[in-house]
């Protein structure tokens, strides 16, 4: 009977531990930043467009580096205190980045928030995932994800009007360190949480043999290699508007108090796009169709911001684009996963993302040179690199399974 109780408990703090990471992913998401961020460090923060991109390749590689060492933690000291150190070292970056406006003090701020997001990643999914297995309801589990991205959307649709707001009638350093608010109330939550039972994986691939094995893969599988690399440079390309809208929205001296209503309306657009892929592949007569006119109109999306005068055509470009643009790395993922068996997943996937956020740096740090000297020709210049993509595509419907 003792047995039973015992059971019983368990079974409620495995149950709680979904609808706590609820709350956990939503606070996780509250970046109040976001609709500033450029302004911050540019009029706050005294640095250039360009270095701004540097950050982020220091940020991107941050990740990859600790990609490895942050999933050895999780296993060996547990997903809880993965994601309680992920809350206490993103709320520490977020202070540290409004101590002073200093580039060396933003790299360590930057790399502490590379360190927070590693110690999330893989983590807070692998809690709620082996939570639902210990109470029997892993069949569950994409319908829980599904909620558990839609939460973070949100709070990033609330958190980037209210920092705007905010950054208005106070000035841009505090949206910055306000964002440690939510941090440290996501610790509190991921404090609650009930570890799960997990098997121990006597061993992790390093660095090197995750390299290797992953371009092995690719040179013996012909759709895994086209689903890449016709994912990789679209999106890598369509993400740098995440940091170009809010140039193009100084270019028409908008106020920065309505930045975070823009930013809004990105995640409204992406909202949109991610809940209706069977509608627009049915609109477009098939997955491959969507794909290749959706490239078009992104490429599209760029030349109209590049070259028109009028604020609100600019603002039609940014939703196409970014509604379009932001959306295709889930469905690309999606497609990828139907061609990579179960022993091989991660460690192709791992390969994939480090492509990616390479050729991200190497984008980034071009274009936010370029955008620091002819913001238009720069969207131009992605718009028509978009289109050609698009036109040399080698996609075919066989390859887009569900």
């Amino acid at each position: 009977m003792k047995s039973n109780s015992n059971l019983s408990i368990l079974e409620r703090e495995y149950k709680a531990n979904i609808w706590k990471s609820y709350f956990f992913q939503f606070f996780r998401g509250l970046h109040l930043f976001s609709g500033v961020l450029v302004p911050f460090f540019t009029m706050w923060g005294g640095i250039t467009f360009t270095q701004v991109m540097l950050l982020q390749a220091v940020y991107t590689f941050a990740i990859f580096a600790l990609e490895i060492p942050t999933g050895a933690i999780a296993d060996r000291f547990g997903r809880k205190t993965s994601l309680i150190l992920g809350g206490l070292v993103t709320a520490l970056g977020a202070i540290i980045y409004t101590s002073h406006a200093n580039f060396l003090i933003f790299i360590l701020a930057e790399i502490l928030f590379a360190l927070g997001a590693s110690l999330f990643s893989g983590a807070d999914h692998a809690l709620v995932y082996d939570s639902l297995k210990q109470i029997n309801k892993e069949s569950s589990s994409k319908k829980v994800f599904s909620k558990l991205a839609s939460l973070n959307l949100i709070a990033i649709a609330i958190a980037a009007p209210l920092g705007s707001f905010i950054a208005g009638f106070t000035n841009l350093r505090i949206p910055m360190l306000l964002t440690a608010v939510p941090m440290l109330i996501s610790v509190a939550i991921a404090l609650s949480f009930k570890e799960p039972e997990i098997e121990r994986k006597t061993q992790r691939e390093n660095y090197l043999q995750t390299i290797k094995n992953g371009i092995k893969y690719f040179k013996e599988n012909k759709e895994v290699r086209i689903l890449t690399f016709d994912y990789v440079p679209i999106v890598a390309l369509a993400f740098f508007l995440i940091w170009a809208y809010q140039l193009v929205l100084t270019k028409f001296e908008v106020s920065i108090a309505l930045f975070g209503l823009v930013h809004t309306g990105i995640t409204i657009a992406e909202i949109i796009v991610l809940n209706n892929f069977k509608f627009l592949e049915k609109t477009f007569q098939g997955k491959r169709n969507y794909l290749f006119f959706s490239s078009f109109l992104i490429g599209g999306a760029f030349l109209l911001i590049g070259f028109t005068n009028n604020l609100y055509l600019a603002l039609l470009g940014i939703a196409l684009a970014s509604g379009f643009g932001l959306t295709r790395k889930p469905l690309y993922k999606s497609y990828l996963n139907k061609f990579i068996e179960s022993e091989h997943r991660a460690t192709v996937l791992s390969t994939v993302s480090m492509i990616y956020n390479l050729v991200s740096v190497i984008t980034n740090l071009i274009f936010g040179r370029l955008a620091e000297w002819n913001l238009d020709l720069a969207l131009i210049i992605i718009g028509i690199l978009i289109l050609a993509f698009a036109a040399f595509s080698k996609l075919e419907e066989e390859h887009l399974r569900d």
